[in-house]
């Protein structure tokens, strides 16, 4: 399957006016289908209730460690290193994240088809899906860097052409999760209510965005609304754990100032009937490796 180059109509417009604003989502979560996969219906109702689920030992303590010593290679890889796919830290110049990971590694390649990861997506997207995006994020104690309050799919909306929020992400631990290493966080029910921001994108503006968001954030106002609305919860578990949440659920995480490093896969299944059409909000097109531009099931 090719590049789409037709644009929708914007059902979320964003990063095109003067002040923000809460639009709520027409979509569903949970698309309804006959599609058969390994989410029981507990977990499908929480994921549409809370726009996100859990999965405790998703991969058994053996992949763990296999998994750990990838990451290990990559990081000390240095092709991998030198390469445009890789960002580092804005301070201390470590690795952050290795993009287009599952084209570099062919263990990641599989856990993409695996079916309790892809499977699992193609059950709650409700139709075929591809990868949108893959990476490892690394957060190294004392000096992990954090990712402020923002909707993935506001970005993939505005910078890469994303027509609605019909993908899902899937996080996979590969360290523990504490309240103290910068885990994940999300406002439930979030998912149902897209923040439209303030502040027009530059050129190119993926270089800085990767390393520190600015443009495509939340204003505090809006932030205060959803966390008053929905709280907040913090998704702590054993290495193992994975998380599927809604592309468009708020959420973040705090830097890493404890001892202990915090280290996932990080896997974006977008649904084939809403492939990518040109930005909505941006001069240009991000890189191939960001958002994938070739539509193909897995």
């Amino acid at each position: 399957m090719t590049v789409v180059d037709a644009r929708t109509a914007d059902a979320y417009p964003t990063r095109v006016a003067d002040r923000p604003a809460l639009i709520e989502r027409a979509e569903p979560t949970v698309w309804a289908s006959s599609i058969p996969g390994p989410a029981t219906p507990d977990e499908l109702a929480a994921h549409d209730r809370d726009g996100f689920h859990t999965v405790p030992g998703l991969l058994t303590p053996e992949e763990v460690a296999a998994y750990r010593a990838e990451l290990d290679r990559l990081a000390t890889d240095e092709a991998v290193t030198a390469d445009e796919r890789t960002i580092v830290e804005k301070s201390s110049q470590q690795v952050r994240s290795v993009f287009e990971v599952h084209k570099l590694s062919e263990l990641i390649a599989a856990l993409v088809a695996d079916e309790r990861v892809g499977g699992r997506a193609r059950q709650i997207l409700g139709s075929d899906v591809y990868v949108h995006q893959s990476r490892i994020n690394y957060k190294p104690g004392f000096g992990g860097g954090g990712f402020y309050w923002h909707s993935d799919f506001e970005t993939w909306h505005a910078e890469d052409g994303m027509p609605v929020p019909r993908a899902v992400s899937c996080s996979i631990l590969l360290t523990d999760n504490h309240a103290h290493n910068g885990p994940l966080m999300i406002m439930p029910g979030s998912h149902r209510t897209f923040v439209s921001c303030v502040g027009e994108t530059p050129a190119e503006h993926y270089r800085q965005s990767l390393r520190e968001q600015e443009i495509g954030t939340p204003d505090p106002d809006s932030l205060t609304t959803l966390a008053d609305r929905h709280g907040i919860a913090v998704l702590t578990g054993e290495a193992g754990t994975a998380v599927f949440f809604d592309s468009n659920c708020m959420h973040g995480s705090p830097n890493n100032i404890s001892p202990y490093p915090r280290s996932n896969i990080f896997l974006v299944f977008n649904s084939v009937e809403n492939a990518l059409v040109e930005p909505f909000a941006a001069p240009g097109r991000r890189p191939e490796y960001i958002a994938a531009r070739t539509f193909d099931p897995i």
